[in-house]
């Protein structure tokens, strides 16, 4: 995307009611929580097939709190 596009868009932004505006944000969160939980389950995933569990994270973050 270009920048002027990017500007326009955002020029757009600015005319928006506040009604509207909210609108939006509550739209573009949706759409950042779904992208996240999708990512999330992905790495889940990885992290199963290579055999980490939350024991093996929780002691990778207690040995490199502790420098051990």
């Amino acid at each position: 995307m270009s920048r002027s596009a990017v500007k326009g868009i955002l020029k757009m932004i600015d005319g928006l009611s506040e009604s509207d505006r909210e609108l939006l944000e509550q739209q573009l969160y949706r759409r950042v929580e779904a992208e996240w939980q999708r990512e999330a389950e992905e790495a889940r995933r990885q992290a199963k097939a290579r055999g980490i569990d939350q024991a093996v994270i929780d002691e990778a973050v207690r040995k490199h709190r502790h420098g051990s």
